[in-house]
């Protein structure tokens, strides 16, 4: 009626609720709710890395009962540095598998990269010339030059920066030293990676195609690089202890208190700021108890690492071995690029749906550049692993099945090979159940080796089946 007001709208809220709140917002979960949360994953096509630490048990169960080594100190010590370089390699390949795609060249350009590292030392710096063709240094100049800039156009950073100091090193001699040599494989391998990204991102060719081709192309640009000759790498001592030397057990408890009484801190002041600014957040409960498992993992690893697990009573062997701690610390990094970044936000969105990041304003091409790029480094870093495993750079390093082990941890770790979902943690646990099945069967001698590609072939089958079906689940629901 006319000269009426209309009544006030009733409200649901409760007394001193602010107006803008939203229960959602609010929702406080605690431990129940993360159990009902992630049975809900499970149901909806996305267990994550439960089968990878499934498969881990069962392997380890059978294996013990083949051999009682199998959980000795000594035994369980040597697995980080059998199956390092394997977690590095995965650990690049997560970033491209997030992408839908795959770099078959990892291995072969991490043999490069190695080997121009290796013929740096042994020559006294590369630039001194490469013995049998000395053209083939300016060549790799040239290369990497004009992969930086190629980067650079197609606004990638880091990648090219990277590249322009590894020809800094080499230019100045610098190579001539362990440290620098290696960094300066990182740079060779982040070059590659970014003519990998070029040629799938701008080009257009599958990157099935393109790394099939240069994973063949890089094993013949290895013999030029090497002369024909293998190098070892026992007598640069920084090198060879990648894979076989370990930190201090002072120097072990600080890492392990590092890592995680860094995440107990992180997820607890998350937790409060999130819960003062009336945002959903963990309860405390929930935090202290995933911490907690965190800390607890971390003090019974670095006690038992921290025993003399040497045989020999002459010489004592202890603590976290660097080979265990390096990827550790690639992976909270890698971790955090990933969930904590635009790029990360990015990538997972291209590989969600290429079209609609590209609809979203999401600069496809450029992010699969930075994938391929950080793909390739991770590959170079994994070839200086592999040289210190096997105490040299050698003909055909990164060849044979070291790719396909590479590829087969990070499926196996939960790392969907169409996309969209995988975490770095992917890498280290397939990793780990990847070298533990040479290692259980190298403990028997009985068993015939060819038993391990057949159970590795098996686990990766079941991996990439349960990788199928949950996608195909995820979708009908």
């Amino acid at each position: 009626m006319t000269g009426q007001t209309a009544p006030p709208p009733t409200s649901d809220r409760a007394p001193g609720e602010r107006p803008s709140s939203f229960s959602l917002d609010i929702e406080e979960r605690g431990i129940k709710d993360a159990v009902r949360g992630y049975v809900g994953k499970l149901r909806s096509g996305d267990p994550g890395a439960v089968p990878a630490i499934l498969g881990l048990v069962v392997l380890a169960a059978i294996f013990s009962q083949v051999s009682g080594r199998f959980l000795s100190s000594n035994n369980i010590g040597n697995l980080p540095g059998q199956g390092g370089y394997i977690a590095i390699i995965a650990l690049g390949l997560v970033f491209v598998l997030l992408l839908g795609e795959i770099d078959l060249s990892a291995g072969t350009a991490g043999g490069i990269c190695a080997g121009a590292a290796a013929q740096a030392l042994n020559q006294h710096g590369l630039r001194e010339g490469i013995p049998g063709t000395s053209a083939l240094y300016w060549i790799l100049i040239v290369f990497m030059v004009a992969m930086a800039a190629l980067g650079f156009y197609l606004r990638s950073i880091t990648g090219p920066v990277l590249v322009l100091i590894g020809v800094l090193l080499t230019l100045t001699g610098l190579d001539q030293h362990v440290v620098p040599a290696i960094v300066f494989a990182v740079c060779v391998g982040c070059s590659i990676g970014i003519l990998n990204g070029f040629l799938v991102a701008v080009v257009g060719i599958p990157s099935f195609i393109v790394t099939l081709a240069l994973f063949l192309a890089w094993q013949g640009v290895l013999l030029f690089l090497l002369n024909s000759q293998p190098i070892g790498v026992n007598g640069f001592p920084a090198w060879f202890g990648l894979a076989h030397d370990n930190l201090t057990p002072f120097w072990s408890w600080v890492f392990t208190i590092v890592v995680t009484g860094g995440y107990l801190i992180y997820t607890v002041l998350k937790s409060v700021r999130a819960k003062a600014r009336g945002l959903a957040h963990d309860a405390l409960p929930l935090v202290l108890l995933r911490a907690g498992l965190l800390v607890v993992v971390g003090v019974v690893v670095t006690l038992l690492a921290n025993r003399n697990r040497n045989t020999n009573p002459f010489k004592v062997i202890n603590g976290l071995p660097w080979a265990l701690v390096i990827p550790i610390i690639l992976m909270i990094i890698c971790t955090i690029a990933i969930s904590k970044t635009t790029w990360g936000r990015h990538l997972f969105a291209t590989g969600g749906s290429t079209e609609a990041a590209r609809r979203a304003g999401i600069d496809v091409r450029h992010i699969r550049v930075t994938a391929f790029t950080i793909c390739t480094a991770f590959g170079a870093l994994g070839g200086v692993f592999l040289a210190s495993t096997t105490g040299g750079v050698q003909l055909d390093l990164g060849s044979g099945n070291i790719l396909l082990f590479a590829v087969a941890a990070a499926v196996i770790g939960g790392t969907s090979l169409f996309g969209g979902r995988g975490k770095p943690r992917d890498a280290i646990i397939g990793a780990l159940v990847i070298v533990i099945i040479p290692n259980g069967i190298g403990l028997r001698p009985s068993l015939p080796a060819s038993y391990q590609n057949i159970i590795t072939g098996a686990v990766l089958l079941i991996a990439a089946g349960v990788d199928a079906l949950s996608r195909r689940r995820s979708m009908q629901r």
